[in-house]
């Protein structure tokens, strides 16, 4: 028999955003039944507007928004909850869940391009920090999907998968100076989506001209492709991290801002993301230069903002940060601490930053291991010594099951 409601019933508020919906969320959910009729909404920018419309009695979110990038969204619900009595319930967070597990779990049935494309901004919405790390082939991206750590009691994985130029490049034998084109990286790209479920993040260069990138956006979102990364430089590819050491020509803000409308206008889905790459402290521009680039490229509808830096420490990038959150209008800042790997997470979440990219890591860490492996072999005239450089056979066969295959 249907339970009648009665109008009397105080109204309660949920606010939620996840991929998969477990007991953690149930709990939640239970709880807030507890106090009267449930409303359960997107945990999106558009939470206080919807409480202002609803006026609920109560809003129940578990304890665990009280740090991190929510603890903001935390702030605003108190205050505007202050405008008519209404009472922020805060039930303990559900440890011992792993959303990455749940992930894995459902993708052995599938999972579809838009699926995934939508989860990275997702994470930026939720999460104080999204982890980026590099993969250039299937086998390393089958490690950044299964990557994690128990930490402080809660699971530490990675976000996302990010395919670079350079690694791809180098994995190829080749250097990065475009030689790998956008067709042979597609190929790169189709093995990470075959083996992987998170979101995907792929390095497009300077996007090319305007009329070709619109073609990438179209193909990058059919894909499934989470994010584009462009960076605002003109003329022949070369790293970045090369600096001025190598001629390097930067393209003109109202011309790079014009390769970001086109590409925002090609799009289909709203989940698709364009990054903004700035080059100005790469190439010695300054600040001042790269601050102007960044209000013009959230003008031009940039998703996000990526400065960049080659110095040794993150000095400049704390620099940026600070004039940064000034903006009124911002978008998710992104770093790639690869020459300031000194920094810590912590400290890059209190300066502001939302998303970091470490971005060839697990390319140079199989170098070093492979070379040894080799000598060790050409050394000995067997294979012995060279066991204590390689992964056991039996770990590979577990990596890579036979009952996920293909076969």
């Amino acid at each position: 028999m249907k339970r009648r409601v009665s109008r009397k019933e105080p109204l309660v508020y949920v606010g939620m955003a996840a991929d998969f919906i477990h007991h953690g969320h149930v709990h939640i959910i239970e709880e807030a039944r507890k106090l009267g009729k449930v409303v359960v909404g997107l945990l999106t920018d558009e939470y206080v507007p919807n409480l202002r419309k609803l006026k609920p009695a109560f809003v129940v979110h578990g304890d665990d928004w009280k740090t991190g990038v929510q603890r903001e969204a935390r702030a605003r619900v108190i205050k505007v909850l202050k405008g008519w009595g209404g009472k922020l319930v805060e039930p303990a967070y559900t440890t011992g869940i792993s959303s990455g597990e749940l992930i894995a779990y459902a993708a052995q049935t599938g999972i579809s391009a838009t699926e995934r494309m939508a989860r990275l901004r997702r994470a930026l919405e939720v999460k104080d920090l999204v982890r980026i790390l590099e993969a250039h082939s299937g086998l390393s991206g089958l490690i950044v999907e299964k990557a994690k750590i128990i930490k402080q009691g809660r699971t530490v994985e990675f976000d996302g998968i990010w395919e670079s130029s350079l690694t791809d490049s180098a994995s190829k034998g080749k250097p990065d100076i475009a030689v790998v084109d956008m067709h042979s990286r597609l190929q790169t790209i189709n093995e990470l989506l075959e083996v992987t479920t998170k979101p995907i993040v792929v390095d497009g260069d300077s996007g090319g001209l305007i009329e070709h990138f619109i073609f990438t956006v179209k193909s990058a979102e059919r894909l499934g492709i989470s994010s584009l990364i462009i960076e605002d430089k003109i003329g022949s590819k070369r790293n970045s991290l090369f600096g001025t050491s190598v001629k390097q020509l930067q393209d003109t803000p109202k011309n790079f801002s014009e390769k970001i409308t086109a590409g925002k206008r090609a799009q289909v889905s709203d989940d698709f993301m364009i990054i903004a790459r700035i080059e100005s402290l790469i190439l010695d521009m300054g600040q001042k230069d790269a601050l102007k680039r960044a209000h013009a490229y959230i003008e031009a509808g940039a998703d996000g903002i990526l400065i960049h830096s080659k110095a040794k420490t993150p000095g400049e990038i704390f620099s940026f940060c600070k004039e940064y959150r000034k903006f009124r209008a911002q978008a998710p800042l992104v770093v790639v601490p690869t020459t300031y790997s000194q920094v810590s997470e912590d400290a890059l979440r209190r300066a502001g930053v939302r998303m970091v990219i470490y971005a060839n890591h697990l390319l140079r860490a199989s170098y070093p291991s492979m070379r040894k492996a080799a000598e060790t072999i050409l050394r000995y005239g067997r294979a012995a010594e060279a066991s204590k450089y390689c992964l056991p056979i039996k770990e590979v066969l577990n990596l890579i099951p036979y009952e996920n295959s293909s076969s």
